[in-house]
C-alpha cells in the first residue's frame, strides 16, 4: 500500500485488522465435513500431470466461485481427465490443517486463515494464488432500539467468533469511534458477543443480542428477521472492495503439478466470468449446490440481497490483506508477519494475460527469484 494513501483511507482500513492467532472462518449451516465427493470424467479425457485434484471451500455465499465452478462442471471442464475431490470446511484452522496434512491441494478461504497459515509456517506451507470475492460482510441492527451508529453504545453486538476477520473488525471500528471494549472479554461501551453464525439469528429473535458484525448471508437472515444494515463494510474502503475470499495452494502441489494448478485457475477466472454474464442462473447454481452440502437451500429473501452484495472476482486485492495484517500489528493483536512471499500470481496472470484480462498485483509480497 502507498505511503502516500491519506491518513483518513487508512483509519478506514483498520476496520478489518485480522487476528490470525485465533480465527476461524465463518460458516453457515451444517458442521465441517470432509465430503470426498469426486466428480466424473469421460473415460478418453486427457489427464494433466496428477491424476486427482483436492479442492476445499466452504458452504458459504462467498465462497461463490467454487460452489459455481463445481457445480456447473466448469472446473472439471479445464481439468480433462484429472479427477476432482472436494472437501467443504466451515472453519479456516480445519482448511488449513487439510492443506498442512495433504487432504487437499487448493482451497478457497478467508485472508486470516491465509495470513495465520503463512506464517505459523514460517513462509514454507502455501502461496496465495489468486482472488475469487469481495464484500459480503454488514453490520446489521435492531432498528427499534438502533437508528445511528452512536446508539449502539451499550448494546450487544454478536461477531461470530473471538479474534475472527468480523470480530477485529468491529473491534477497530469501535476504537476507531472512541470507544472501549476489551477484547477478551467483549466488555465495555459495546459489548460484544461471540455467537456461531448458525445460532445468531435465534438470539437475535430472542433479544438476547442487538445486532450483529456478520457475513452473509447471516446478515441477510438477519434482515429477513426484522434486522436494518447499518454499516456495509465495503463502504469502510476505498472503491468499495477488500479481500474476503482467495485461493489457496500447497508450495509442494504447486511446484509439482504447475499445469493442474493453472487449469484450476483457468476455471476460476471462466467461472467469474460465467457468473457476471448469468448472475440469476449463477446463484441458483450456488444456492443448490449449498442444498446439496447443508440439505437446506436459502429462501429468496435472504439469497438475493446475500448475493447481491458480495462481487465475485480474480484480484486477491493483496493490498488489503496486507493493510489487514499492519493494523493487527499496530492493535497489539499480532507480532510482526514477514509476508513476502505469500502470493504467487504468476499462473493467475499467464491465465489473465491468455484470456485477454489485464494482469493483477501481488502489492511487493510475491515471490522472487
Amino acid at each position: 500500500m502507498s505511503a502516500a494513501r491519506p491518513r483518513t483511507f487508512l483509519r478506514a482500513l483498520a476496520v478489518t485488522a485480522a487476528l490470525p492467532l485465533l480465527l476461524t472462518a465463518c460458516g453457515y449451516g451444517s458442521e465441517s465435513t470432509d465430503d470426498g465427493a469426486r466428480a466424473d470424467v469421460a473415460a478418453d479425457a486427457e489427464k494433466l500431470s496428477a491424476e486427482e485434484v483436492k479442492i476445499g471451500y466452504f458452504p458459504n455465499l462467498t465462497h461463490g466461485t467454487a460452489l459455481v465452478g463445481v457445480q456447473e462442471g466448469l472446473f472439471q471442464k479445464e481439468l480433462g481427465g484429472t479427477r476432482i475431490k472436494t472437501s467443504t470446511f466451515n472453519a479456516g484452522p480445519s482448511e488449513i490443517e487439510a492443506l498442512n496434512a495433504g487432504s487437499i491441494d487448493i482451497g478457497w478461504i478467508g485472508p486470516s486463515p491465509s495470513i495465520n497459515g503463512y506464517t505459523k509456517s514460517r513462509g514454507k506451507n502455501l502461496r496465495i494464488i489468486g482472488g475469487s470475492a469481495s464484500g459480503g460482510v454488514k453490520l446489521v441492527v435492531n432498528p427499534d432500539k438502533i437508528k445511528s451508529e452512536d446508539d449502539l453504545k451499550g448494546k450487544k453486538i454478536a461477531t461470530p467468533q473471538l479474534g475472527n476477520t468480523q470480530d477485529v473488525a468491529f473491534l477497530n471500528w469501535i476504537a476507531e469511534k472512541g470507544w472501549k471494549v476489551d477484547p477478551q472479554s467483549g466488555k465495555g461501551d459495546i459489548s460484544v458477543v461471540r455467537s456461531d453464525n448458525k445460532v445468531t439469528p435465534d438470539a437475535y429473535k430472542a433479544g438476547s443480542i442487538d445486532g450483529a458484525w456478520v457475513p452473509e448471508p447471516t446478515a441477510s437472515k438477519l434482515v429477513a428477521d426484522g434486522a436494518k444494515v447499518l454499516i456495509d463494510e465495503a463502504d469502510l474502503w476505498p472503491d468499495k472492495k477488500f479481500v474476503i475470499t482467495n485461493i489457496i495452494v500447497s508450495q509442494k502441489f504447486l511446484k509439482e503439478h504447475p499445469d493442474v494448478v493453472e487449469a484450476v485457475l483457468r476455471a476460476s477466472v471462466r467461472t467469474n466470468e460465467w457468473i457476471k454474464a448469468n448472475p440469476d442462473r449463477a446463484k441458483e447454481s450456488a444456492n443448490k449446490a449449498l442444498e446439496k452440502l447443508s440439505g437446506k437451500a436459502l429462501p429468496a429473501e435472504i439469497l438475493d440481497p446475500a448475493w447481491k452484495s458480495i462481487t465475485f472476482l480474480d484480484d486477491p486485492l493483496a493490498a488489503t490483506l496486507e493493510t489487514e495484517a499492519s493494523f493487527a500489528v499496530k492493535a497489539g493483536l499480532l507480532d510482526e508477519p514477514d509476508l513476502k512471499g505469500i502470493y504467487d500470481l504468476t499462473l493467475l496472470n499467464k491465465v489473465l494475460k491468455a484470456e485477454g484480462k489485464p494482469e493483477v498485483d501481488d502489492a511487493g509480497l510475491g515471490v522472487t527469484g
